[in-house]
């Protein structure tokens, strides 16, 4: 089960009527920190070698009814094994990968998410092919709050596999699950992504939060 960091002395404060997606700089990547961010409908990423704390006024959103797979997506799910949580570490540094554009993954953000991951509130869904790791995405779980980070792949659609996955295991019965995933982009588009305002959003974050955590969070295992 996931261990509750100790409270931080930080606050975030209400986005309501902001006109821009960056709404504050500054405080700490303690764990404390990053869930009550993430319980606060924000999200970190430096910005000018700043910390930068991130409410987008259009957000986007994954409908766990709305994801669209393809017959040729549906074709490639049958290749790969799915696990969670076997590789942590590996899936960030991928998604690290300063080779990546638009790369924002640094050595703080990666020890902050480990170290996150290691109290048990991040989490990496995984696809691997014939024992080797092929893509996967990482992200962090609280309540029914699956809030996406990034993702990667080294075989064509391992990554979409993944995301497949997600939304498989987040559809267990709980209406109220949401998977946010900051921003849409037109490939996330294509994939079912969707835009919400940013007070709908933290209207379903606040009916997310009371909804239970996956069970399949609570413990590194394959699925089947």
């Amino acid at each position: 089960m996931p261990v509750e960091p100790p409270l931080t002395p930080w606050g975030f404060p209400d986005p309501t009527g902001v006109p821009d997606d960056l709404i504050a700089f500054g405080a700490d990547l303690a764990p404390g920190t990053l869930l009550l961010a993430y319980r606060s409908g924000f999200f970190p990423m430096p910005i000018d070698d700043e910390l930068g704390w991130w409410s987008p006024q259009r957000r986007g959103v994954l409908p766990l009814d709305g994801l669209r797979v393809t017959k040729s997506l549906r074709r490639s799910c049958r290749r790969f094994e799915i696990r969670v949580d076997t590789a942590f570490e590996e899936v960030i540094d991928a998604c690290a990968d300063p080779a990546r554009d638009g790369g924002w993954i640094d050595g703080a953000i990666r020890s902050a998410y480990v170290e996150l991951h290691r109290l048990g509130w991040a989490h990496s869904v995984e696809a691997w092919l014939d024992g080797v790791l092929a893509g996967g995405l990482y992200g962090v779980a609280t309540g029914g709050l699956f809030a996406g980070e990034s993702m990667f792949h080294r075989v064509t659609d391992a990554s979409k596999v993944a995301l497949v996955a997600l939304v498989d295991l987040l559809s267990d019965g709980r209406p109220d699950r949401l998977l946010d995933v900051q921003w849409s982009t037109e490939h996330l588009a294509s994939l079912g992504v969707v835009e919400v305002d940013r007070g709908d959003y933290l209207e379903r974050l606040r009916a997310a939060l009371v909804t239970p955590l996956p069970g399949v969070f609570g413990a590194s295992q394959d699925v089947d």
